[in-house]
């Protein structure tokens, strides 16, 4: 046991959480917060605004595609931390931006920097030290990405407050690269085998030395039934939980105020920590294609008491539903590629479920908001939503098989 918690795996998993939270303030709520700033002080359209955080989404996907070779052909360590160069200066082009055009130039960097600290990079970044303990560890990191969206909106919206956007941007920038850059270069840079350790920290279990070559290409897993219904469930419920949480703000505000719809926000962030934290020391070796499906009939009830209660009690039992199973979206896709598929495989079948995902949840906002402007009500959206959820249930079990024994 001491062996056991002071392996530096659990090291690599804390360092990746780290990671995962400045890469999810930058590359996921990052825009959100630029989008009302720059329509406020620029004048320009929210559609040119929106158009080029579509295109971070959809720049960061063709990326995330090809991950597994980069990091084949490239040090971990070294992709990582140019991500976060790319990452940092497209902050700072967003910040700075006195054209539209200028917002897709920083589009295109913002969108390499988080593709390099997506969830299949943090999955990456784990896996070669875990086995048997890979869901706590991989919650663990993951965990990272919520606190990301705990701490970073409210710091950018105070420094820009307090100093402007210019100065935030390069403020914010500056701290992640900082950041990121020592922790690659710290944690990300050793194998297993240069520390004479094994994997999961076990004496007999022989720790596989850096990403193995995949028996299997992009084309036959498009082809494998397992992948196309994990795909499109991970496509469907990243679209509805990304275009949900986009204008959850607005759902909740003419009923909670705007304090009482933060607070609900905040709550369904702290839920998605929790289910994370439970769904990774609880998982082992359960059917994750099952409790995946129930994850998402789960979250289906919720968005449902989101579409239809009023009132502050039903309004808050539905974002904590919403939120429970909500972080397992990005945590179940690599741990059921792990238990569905052969190791040599594990690496590209999630960066290609984590990029079909991005490009779906890219178009989530407008969908939510087109549905909106016509009817005048969430009740459509938020309904359809939950309908994905349940498809996406469907899809999973449709697609079941025998999972492997892990251990």
């Amino acid at each position: 046991m001491p062996q056991e918690r002071h392996y530096f795996g659990w090291k690599v998993a804390w360092a990746a959480s780290v990671i995962a939270a400045c890469g999810a303030g930058a590359g996921l709520y990052g825009p959100s917060v630029f989008l009302p700033v720059l329509h406020a002080t620029r004048g320009w359209n929210v559609s040119v605004i929106s158009t080029a955080i579509t295109t971070h989404f959809l720049l960061s996907a063709c990326i995330i595609v090809y991950l597994p070779e980069l990091h084949r052909r490239y040090p971990l360590a070294a992709v990582t931390r140019a991500g976060a160069m790319a990452c940092a200066l497209g902050v700072i082009t967003w910040s700075l931006a006195q054209a539209p055009w200028q917002l897709f130039a920083a589009a295109l960097l913002t969108g390499a920097g988080w593709a390099t600290t997506s969830s299949a990079a943090i999955n990456a970044m784990v896996a070669r030290w875990f086995e048997r303990d890979r869901p706590k560890a991989l919650s663990l990191a993951l965990n990272g990405a919520s606190v990301g969206g705990v701490l970073f909106p409210p710091i950018w919206v105070a420094l820009i407050a307090q100093v402007g956007l210019a100065v935030s941007g390069m403020l914010v920038a500056a701290a992640i690269a900082a950041t990121i850059w020592h922790l690659a270069y710290r944690f990300l840079r050793p194998l297993p085998a240069d520390l004479g350790l094994m994997q999961d920290g076990d004496p007999d279990r022989l720790a596989r030395p850096g990403s193995p070559r995949p028996s299997r290409s992009r084309r036959a897993l498009l082809r494998d039934p397992r992948f196309v219904t994990m795909a499109a469930a991970f496509a469907l419920g990243m679209f509805a939980q990304i275009g949900l949480v986009a204008h959850l703000i607005a759902r909740l505000t003419p009923d909670l105020g705007v304090r009482g719809a933060a607070v609900g926000l905040s709550l369904i962030t702290l839920c998605a920590i929790l289910g994370r934290t439970l769904l990774g020391w609880w998982l082992s070796d359960h059917n994750r294609r099952v409790v995946a499906a129930l994850n998402f009939f789960v979250q289906s009830i919720g968005v449902l008491v989101l579409a239809i209660g009023g009132g502050a009690p039903l309004l808050l039992l539905g974002c904590v539903l919403f939120g429970l199973p909500g972080g397992n979206h990005l945590t179940l896709p690599p741990l059921m590629a792990q238990q569905e598929f052969d190791p040599a495989d594990v690496a590209t079948v999630v960066a290609l479920c984590v990029a079909v995902s991005q490009g779906a949840l890219a178009f989530g906002p407008a969908a939510f908001g087109v549905l909106y402007d016509a009817t005048g009500s969430y009740l459509l959206p938020f309904t359809l939503a939950a309908i994905a959820d349940v498809l996406a249930a469907l899809s999973l079990l449709a697609g079941g098989s025998r999972p492997r024994r892990i251990g």
